[in-house]
């Protein structure tokens, strides 16, 4: 999905096609071909056009027949959710789509196009969307008790005597920081934000405490420095934690170019914690995800059983 994609001819063609069926335009044959019906609810064969083509975007191989069997899947799956009461509404999945896109580092406009130059509806992907958000929520909140690790389990996993180069995964920090931001109009010139970034580097030789900090940022214009903000190795990517971890008590992040302007942060403090660590995060997240996949897989087996499924 993170391929740009380049509209062409045909794939233009195929679009105004598919759009003209969905207006009513044309022969509605192809959009109303029935290939399965579950529980009372159809799977078209421009349905599972649409989701062989979205699956061949992200690179994922699969027969008609197994398209077929994640559609009914996604089926049984939205009504088994409603059941209990479950149902996102349009501006949820909408807002799930905003941010995929934003991930991407796109709009949903240009989402949705880059879709449509593919033969690919949207709602085709808003429809997966749904169905793996619903389930999610479903089976987390029915299973909540079984799927919980255990801290005793975690500790067990990770290694107690860890050579020197996984100390930044087994060791943890508590860091206090205070984000700063040197605001820059939306829209401004690129030079203005290069005059902003240069201004946050003089600044940033100044500061040698966060009492410092706060006083300078405070009474400039066109700044701000946000309340104290803790985090703990576990919470913090690798990069930024081998910064924080290096860096003197008061000093500040080298400036970083962002939607608001150019920002940096404050480091207010720094000390040891036995709360959490990156290797007993990760442990506990792959234990987690192990779990669920599998109480996933045998509940939805149970669910697909008890539904109709009729091949036309």
């Amino acid at each position: 999905m993170t391929t740009s994609f380049l509209p062409r001819l045909s794939r233009l063609i195929m679009s105004a096609a598919a759009a003209l069926l969905l207006l009513g335009g044309g022969s509605p044959l192809h959009a109303q071909t029935v290939a399965v019906m579950v529980n009372g609810e159809p799977i078209t064969a421009y349905d599972i056009e649409q989701r062989g083509k979205l699956n061949a975007l992200s690179h994922k191989t699969a027969t008609r027949q197994q398209v077929i069997d994640e559609l009914i899947d996604e089926k049984v799956k939205i009504k088994e959710a409603k059941k209990f009461g479950i149902d996102p509404s349009g501006s949820d999945i909408d807002a799930t789509f905003t941010q995929m896109s934003t991930r991407m580092r796109t709009t949903p406009e240009l989402l949705a196009k880059s879709l449509e130059a593919q033969g690919i509806r949207p709602e085709t992907l808003k429809a997966r969307i749904r169905a793996d958000m619903v389930w999610g929520s479903l089976v987390r909140g029915r299973f909540k008790e079984s799927l919980q690790v255990g801290e005793k389990d975690v500790a067990a996993a990770v290694p107690v005597n860890a050579d020197d180069k996984d100390k930044a995964q087994t060791e943890s920090f508590e860091y206090q920081m205070r984000p700063i931001v040197l605001i820059v109009p939306r829209g401004a010139a690129p030079a203005a934000t290069e005059s902003r970034r240069k201004e946050a580097e003089a600044l940033r030789t100044r500061v040698q405490t966060c009492d410092e900090a706060n006083n300078l940022f405070k009474s400039m214009q066109n700044a701000a420095i946000r309340d104290t903000v803790t985090k703990t190795s576990a919470d913090i990517p690798a990069v930024l934690r081998d910064v924080l971890d290096k860096m003197p008590i008061g000093h500040l992040t080298a400036p970083e170019v962002t939607k608001q302007g150019v920002e940096m942060v404050a480091l207010c403090g720094r000390k040891p914690t036995t709360v959490d660590t990156p290797k007993k995060r990760e442990v506990r997240e792959k234990m987690f995800t192990e779990k669920f996949e599998k109480k996933s897989k045998a509940y939805l087996e149970e669910v697909r059983k008890a539904a109709m499924i009729e091949y036309r």
